[in-house]
């Protein structure tokens, strides 16, 4: 994958600077000889147009600009690869992952860009982080959704405490449950991977996008396969999005 890092100076007020990523997605592997009966993980080569301006970084997806706000004084406040590498899968493979009219839970929404595209293209979100997080993804969310059929949701929610009490499973329901760059080098990933349970219903399916950067990534993945069926929908070397469902439900243990 080619990096390109083209100036624009069209304007003396702004600094725009455009980063790229060529991208081609190959979705029919049989032409390559690689059929299988199993669903084969297609080469994601993510794309992004990043814009600086005006203390802003503007992000294209869904035909839409896309303003985001970043905090430097926590990890969830800025923009992590894994999060544009998913709201690039889910823009340019609609046929593969169709949220419209899909209720949708995003965990460690951060900045909130994708929770942003989700809800373009047509998902009822809501979009949960830790408290000091809500403010600045609030706003983002807020700023970029105007218009959106289904207005999304922020809330506060910390991975393996108070799960049922703050998001009872009799009434928290939700097709999709989408991650980003949640595995990080912390302490919680054994809360993360609860959290993930808890909200895995039968009909729901978590797809979470992962940048490999430590041996704890290998370890959670490890333990997340245990514990979901689970299958790569995507890849670009250490960059995968993943598939899963619950296994507890597939073996018919509701």
């Amino acid at each position: 994958m080619q990096d390109l890092l083209r100036e624009d100076e069209e304007s003396e007020e702004e600094h725009v600077e455009h980063k790229h990523n060529e991208a081609e997605l190959d979705c029919d592997r049989k032409e390559n000889g690689q059929e299988s009966t199993k669903q084969t993980a297609v080469q994601l080569n993510w794309t992004f147009t990043h814009i600086s301006s005006y203390g802003r970084d503007i992000y294209h997806y869904v035909g839409q600009d896309i303003a985001i706000s970043e905090s430097i004084d926590s990890f969830g406040a800025v923009m992590w690869p894994a999060a544009l590498a998913l709201c690039y899968f889910l823009d340019n493979n609609r046929h593969l992952v169709n949220l419209q009219g899909r209720k949708v839970l995003e965990l460690g929404a951060g900045t909130g860009l994708v929770t942003i595209v989700a809800s373009l293209l047509g998902a009822s979100v809501t979009a949960t982080d830790l408290p000091d997080v809500l403010s600045n993804l609030r706003a983002n969310v807020m700023r970029n959704t105007k218009g959106c059929r289904h207005t999304p949701q922020v809330a506060a929610l910390s991975w393996g405490y108070d799960l049922e009490d703050s998001y009872p499973s009799s009434v928290c329901r939700y097709d999709y449950v989408l991650a980003a760059d949640v595995v990080y080098h912390h302490d919680f990933l054994d809360e993360l991977l609860a959290t993930m349970k808890h909200f895995c219903r039968p009909g729901t399916t978590i797809i979470w996008a992962n940048l490999v950067r430590f041996v704890t990534d290998l370890t959670f993945t490890e333990n997340f396969k245990k514990a979901f069926n689970t299958s790569v929908l995507a890849e670009d070397g250490e960059m995968k999005i993943f598939m899963a469902t619950y296994r507890k439900y597939e073996r018919g243990h509701v």
